[in-house]
């Protein structure tokens, strides 16, 4: 089972303020790439990963990366594109390319460096299974408006149908490449895989999963590790 995860990291990261692509910014000192490629390898599912970075800085999230290849994974760094999904397809391409076994791969942001190994586990191991297309979702807590271009209410939607995701997002590597050069547009992976008729399942998501996007998130990021006590990610 050749499992390869796939983490676009070219974004900027102008919301966090830190005048460098979010993926290098530190938490306690570690760059967020960093804890989410080792929370990806800790798994014990995944044999590669292939980060797009932003052109300008391959050889830096090579630098930071290459000491997660020497305990035990494989990693590659490749320059990614203008928009996520470029990113994701450039990376993709590599994947296919360069990796010859591969069959299942995940797609994990970067920014969710704190996602546990079981829910990466629960991800690939539902993939294995036979599911072409698995995301990871927690309940919806809050209730949701949809709204009119005017911001009136038109519908309050049953929240017990509702779900978060979060990724990995697990694909069987040729459903996800056919989604890909699709032409298809989505906000994220499993929703271009929808587009094409494909089954999406569901796994259990994790409260830990959270998205850094803000300095408030990267608070809470800081809270996560202090109740850890540092944890090992």
């Amino acid at each position: 089972m050749g499992v390869v995860a796939l983490v676009p990291a070219a974004g900027r990261g102008e919301r966090l303020g830190f005048g460098m692509p979010k993926a290098l910014v530190p938490v306690d000192g570690v760059p967020l790439l960093v804890r989410a490629v080792r929370g990806l390898l800790a798994s014990g599912r995944v044999g590669h990963v292939v980060i797009a970075a932003p052109p300008s800085d391959v050889d830096t999230m090579n630098a930071c990366t290459a000491p997660l290849a020497q305990a035990g994974g494989a990693v590659h760094v490749v320059a990614g594109g203008a928009e996520r999904s470029d990113s994701v397809r450039l990376a993709l391409e590599h994947a296919l390319r360069e990796i010859p076994d591969t069959s299942i791969v995940l797609v994990h942001d970067a920014a969710r460096a704190f996602t546990p190994p079981e829910v990466v586990r629960a991800v690939v191991d539902a993939v294995a299974a036979g599911h072409p297309a698995v995301i990871p979702v927690l309940p919806v807590a809050d209730t949701v408006k949809q709204v009119d271009a005017d911001g009136v209410v038109v519908a309050t939607p049953d929240r017990a149908l509702l779900r978060v995701v979060q990724t990995p997002q697990g694909f069987d590597a040729r459903v996800l490449l056919r989604a890909h050069g699709s032409g298809l547009r989505a906000t994220d992976d499993a929703g271009l895989v929808e587009r094409l008729g494909v089954p999406v399942v569901t796994v259990p998501g994790h409260q830990d999963a959270m998205k850094v996007t803000t300095r408030f998130d990267l608070a809470v990021a800081e809270a996560l590790l202090v109740r850890s006590g540092g944890g090992a990610r």
